[in-house]
């Protein structure tokens, strides 16, 4: 089922989305596949990837990915309405399920480039951008924003914003539900220091019913999430997600009505363990692939120790999936209720 049916199914059947929010650094592709390895149905983000670096650098290892990582949704960075037609061209064959344009995205680099929340400044770029990608994407064409940046009133700034991309075409919204200062807060403060207002996020769902909305910025639990789903069409985790990703093992149950029943560890360790390998094979190294999966056994017996190992052993020149397996061997699974990593 791709993304367009969960967008459509979503407003039809009041069925949720759950996401894995893009994050600069960290939803790379070994990050990915290690996030579907834990839940089958969340929808998963790439990076952001400026359009520029599709366009000019290295496509192939920007772009491909695991067949296993579906429904996977390749987040965009870019204002020029040409350049991003032609990252969505390239892109195309790689069989992504969604298009997302990054329109909150804070950093210096990003407003170096006149993109990411800087956007939320001039809707109607961002409206030109949505028309031409939609018009060469066989994929649903979606935004990412904030509420508003620095001066600008959110009440007037987001359904501003909204109202244009929608007109143009985008196909459902995510809402990072605090503001973005572009002078003054590091991207980091600008996670964190903003205050959060999800009650806009509400209003701008009961205002526009037909139109899916989800919302980010955050969240840190399944509870909190499913509190958010009785206001909004999706929710999305982000750093909670990443840092504690045994919060993932019960989202198929909680949000896509699969059959409750405890999580196999043990065939998760063995599917990394192959992953890794197929990597280390193709040249790359274990670090690259294990530093995605240390803290996944938060506050769980024997999380400490197995953190040093991922840590310190998978750095080691020459270093193998064996390392994944002597970590996964320092966890007692007997003392790890079912409910104990999806709090």
């Amino acid at each position: 089922m791709t993304p367009t049916h969960f967008y459509k199914q979503a407003l039809e059947t009041k069925r949720p989305i759950f996401a894995v929010a893009p994050m600069i650094d960290w939803t790379d592709r070994h990050c990915r596949y290690f996030h579907r390895q834990i839940s089958r149905n969340a929808l998963l983000y790439t990076e952001m990837v400026v359009a520029d670096a599709i366009i000019h650098g290295p496509r192939e290892r920007l772009l491909s990915f695991d067949a296993a990582e579906h429904p996977v949704a390749l987040q965009l960075g870019g204002s020029d309405p040409e350049k991003l037609v032609k990252a969505v061209e390239i892109a195309a064959p790689y069989g992504y399920d969604e298009i997302n344009l990054n329109v909150g995205c804070p950093s210096d680099r990003v407003q170096s480039g006149t993109f990411g929340a800087c956007l939320m400044l001039t809707p109607d770029v961002v409206a030109d951008c949505i028309r031409a990608m939609k018009k060469v994407s066989s994929a649903p064409v979606t935004v990412k924003c904030r509420i508003g940046v620095d001066e600008q009133e959110p009440e007037k700034a987001l359904p501003d914003l909204l109202d244009r991309v929608l007109d143009a075409g985008a196909d459902a919204i995510w809402i990072h539900a605090r503001k973005a200062w572009l002078k003054g807060l590091s991207p980091k403060e600008n996670r964190e220091i903003p205050p959060l207002d999800y009650d806009i996020v509400y209003r701008t769902k009961q205002a526009r019913p037909d139109v899916f909305i989800g919302i980010n910025g955050g969240i840190q639990t399944l509870d909190q999430a499913e509190e958010h789903l009785r206001h909004v069409d999706g929710v999305m985790l982000g750093r909670a997600a990443y840092q504690n990703a045994g919060v993932l093992a019960d989202v198929d149950h909680r949000f896509f009505g699969a059959e409750a029943q405890a999580f196999d560890w043990e065939l998760l360790r063995d599917r990394m363990m192959d992953y890794a390998a197929r990597h280390i094979a193709d040249g790359g190294r274990l670090q690259q692939v294990a530093r995605h999966m240390v803290g996944l056994f938060t506050g769980l017996p024997g999380a400490r120790r197995y953190r040093q190992i991922l840590s310190t052993d998978a750095v080691k020149a020459g270093a193998g999936p064996e390392v994944i397996a002597a970590a996964f061997a320092a966890v007692d699974f007997s003392g790890v209720a079912e409910d104990a990593v999806s709090a």
